[in-house]
């Protein structure tokens, strides 16, 4: 073969391979090598001209969760490791000690088998207190309650009553509002005119029939007439630990025979009571 013609076959192979086709190969040309060679030629060069591939990139490091600073942290032991040098320091019995230095704090919890907490880290300089592991247990227990109860959301009950309802239906409603508050909620209470009858003191009546629920109620709004003297309204929620407890004593002191006097359990400060005072 001459080399015009050969020139010829191998630039015809070559535009071949740009435009994709296959091209035409000759025993010669396969025999010298050159169709794996521009094959391979060939095809990187289609890869790196129309390649859709994109390099990965690095997945951002997920961003760690903030701590809410309004969150409860439950109280716990410091240890013996204590940050400050000089620190204020109420016994476990909430005298206050005054400002001692933490080798002393450190010497008193090991005689009398007691755990530091943190009471106030904001102050300078910052309150702890020595208590035993029952007082934290119990104080945990009180701080886990309380945040329940105030994450506990209020709901409110509704209940429509006629005023020429039957005492028998009446009777009825009043089991349900006790339901509702032996459950938490509030229950407003509305007292309508009957169709045809004279609205007279509907508020006066709201407040009987109030009065004959068998559990202890509080107030949120007292009844009152409203919509030009046709509605009663009022609001009811179960009773606060202090009016139980009023009540309590109330009861006590009704029952004890004249002359004597009860003696008054004592109370226990809290960390946060011991710190105001």
């Amino acid at each position: 073969m001459s080399a015009g013609c050969m020139r010829w076959l191998l630039s015809h192979t070559m535009r071949s391979v740009c435009s994709g086709r296959p091209g035409y190969w000759t025993p010669t040309l396969k025999s010298a090598g050159l169709c794996e060679t521009h094959s391979i030629i060939a095809s990187s060069w289609r890869r790196s001209a129309f390649s859709t591939d994109v390099p990965e990139e690095q997945a951002p490091a997920a961003n760690k969760k903030k701590q809410d600073p309004r969150a409860h942290t439950s109280i716990s032991s410091v240890g013996r490791k204590i940050p400050h040098r000089e620190v204020q320091v109420i016994s476990e019995t909430g005298e206050n000690l005054g400002v001692m230095h933490r080798a002393d704090v450190i010497r008193i919890m090991d005689e009398k088998d007691l755990k530091l907490v943190l009471l106030r880290g904001n102050k300078e300089p910052p309150v702890y207190r020595l208590m035993s592991g029952k007082q934290i247990h119990e104080e945990q227990l009180r701080l886990r309650e309380k945040n329940k109860t105030k994450a506990a959301p209020v709901q409110v009950k509704e209940l429509s009553i006629s005023a020429g309802i039957a005492s028998h239906d009446l009777s009825t409603k009043l089991k349900q509002v006790e339901s509702w508050l032996e459950k938490k909620h509030h229950v407003r209470l509305t007292l309508r005119a009957g169709h045809g009858q004279q609205a007279s003191n509907l508020d006066t009546t709201l407040e009987q029939m109030v009065e004959q629920i068998n559990l202890m109620v509080g107030y949120v709004s007292k009844p009152k007439v409203t919509r030009e003297g046709q509605v009663a309204m009022c609001v009811l929620r179960p009773p606060s630990a202090k009016e139980l407890a009023l009540k309590a004593k109330n009861k006590t002191e009704e029952t004890q025979p004249a002359g004597t006097q009860s003696k008054a359990p004592p109370v226990s400060d809290t960390p946060e009571e011991l710190v105001q005072q």
